[in-house]
């Protein structure tokens, strides 16, 4: 199944907009985000998927500080690019994230993770990290089992602007090194390939 767009009135505020995500009713197992000013209904991960997720957030929990914490779940709103996302992981400051119900600002994220569907890696190439870097999330790795010529691991960072510069790619089978405040090696070695 690939990703349903929903479309909505085009003069609909940001708050309007985020009412509608938050209220209505999605297929359950689903992941909703805005992107773009689109609401995008993507079905769930396939369990390659979790796994590559998985072995990510373990290596994470050895390198982060105690107040911190790594969520799969959470939404992180960028209103100026119209993008409520749910990247597949973020890292973020525990005691900001326990303050809201259903969505944090981007920039308390200090890491987000995306691992590519066949379905809608687009969205993780092309639509999400312009929102990730105009918001600040200092570190952006894109996963991309997809990739034209082979699966990646690609870390993304220093962000200006809408633009993040690539800091580092690995091929499926290689380390990459996530710097400070993360200091820890991800073996890609360690993924599932479709």
């Amino acid at each position: 199944m690939s990703a349903l767009t929903v479309s909505q009135d085009p003069e609909q505020s940001w708050d309007d907009l985020v009412r509608f995500w938050e209220e209505m009713e999605w297929p359950e197992g689903s992941k909703v985000e805005i992107i773009e000013a689109i609401i995008t209904v993507s079905p769930a991960p396939v369990s390659r998927h979790n796994v590559i997720t998985e072995r990510i957030q373990r290596r994470l929990y050895t390198a982060i500080p105690d107040d911190w914490g790594v969520f799969q779940t959470l939404a992180i709103a960028v209103p100026s690019r119209l993008g409520m996302l749910i990247p597949d992981l973020v890292v973020a400051r525990v005691p900001e994230c326990a303050e809201t119900e259903t969505h944090i600002p981007a920039a308390l994220a200090e890491l987000v993770v995306e691992v590519t569907s066949k379905s809608n890696a687009r969205h993780d190439r092309v639509s999400k990290p312009p929102a990730y870097a105009t918001a600040g999330i200092p570190l952006y790795l894109l996963i991309d089992r997809w990739a034209s010529n082979g699966p990646t691991a690609t870390l993304y960072g220093e962000p200006k602007g809408d633009v993040y510069r690539p800091l580092s790619t690995a091929t499926f089978g290689e380390a990459i090194r996530l710097p400070a405040p993360f200091d820890v090696v991800i073996d890609t070695g360690e993924f599932p390939v479709d």
